[in-house]
């Protein structure tokens, strides 16, 4: 497929896809529950963060966090003592148990009562977003935690995709104007985003031959955005709405 072809077929896809229906599904529905920005990022960050297997049960989960914080997330993370944590005991989402889910509780406190909070704490190198998350992720266990939740916050400077904090990341920065991502943080540009990488959007990289790498690391994300940002350098990660949409939707990219 030549350049324009290519650039034609994926805005219009990402066009198609980009729409308010797109949130019936997702978990982005998740912090679409809030209006203030403190509760939709606190949402958006642990919905994110349990966001691998079916999409139901992400929503689930998530949506039971949620109603056990009172549905204000920025008040519980805010004022929760330990002892407040009982209603959430048990809870589980593949891997992902409660002492992870408490651990995370601890550090969100600790970023908007030490740092200014989850915005500044993924801001610290804006125009390196590799290292940024890797950055993200020492400020966030800097507190004591148990080494097992550190699997649950990626790391690209490791070789990571981070699909999930990539996923977070547009969901926070991308514009509003569509009604999906929010748009709500100022301090990250869209341009230096990068692509949730799923075997979804793998797959259909590899079908129009943007990725060749077989491995789905960061190395393959660079492969995927070096085309993206070619055919848009200000928004790339638009794209993600297309590439997933063929894939999930469309079934665009199964043979790759």
């Amino acid at each position: 497929m030549k350049h324009s072809e290519l650039s034609d077929f994926l805005n219009e896809k990402a066009e198609y896809y980009e729409t308010l229906d797109f949130i019936e599904s997702d978990p982005i529905q998740i912090p679409h529950l809030f209006s203030k920005k403190e509760d939709i990022e606190i949402a958006g960050f642990l919905a994110s963060t349990i966001a691998w297997g079916q999409r139901p049960t992400i929503i689930r989960n998530a949506t039971f966090i949620m109603e056990n914080m009172d549905m204000a997330p920025y008040d519980f993370i805010s004022n929760f003592k330990e002892e407040d944590l009982t209603s959430f005991e048990g809870f589980k989402h593949r891997t992902f148990n409660f002492e992870d889910l408490k651990h995370f509780f601890f550090s969100l406190q600790n970023l908007y009562q030490n740092h200014g909070g989850l915005e500044n704490a993924f801001s610290q190198t804006p125009e390196n977003m590799a290292l940024n998350i890797s950055k993200f992720k020492e400020l966030f266990f800097e507190i004591p935690h148990r080494s097992r939740t550190q699997k649950h916050v990626s790391d690209p400077m490791k070789g990571s995709a981070s699909k999930r904090l990539n996923m977070y990341l547009r969901w926070m920065v991308r514009s509003d104007q569509k009604g999906v991502d929010f748009g709500i943080w100022k301090k990250l540009s869209p341009a230096n985003l990068y692509l949730p990488l799923d075997v979804h959007t793998g797959n259909v990289s590899k079908k129009l031959g943007i990725l060749k790498r077989k491995q789905s690391d960061w190395k393959a994300l660079e492969e995927i955005m070096t085309t993206l940002r070619k055919l848009d350098p200000n928004d790339p990660v638009k794209f993600d709405f297309a590439l997933f949409g063929l894939g999930v939707f469309e079934g665009f990219g199964k043979d790759a």
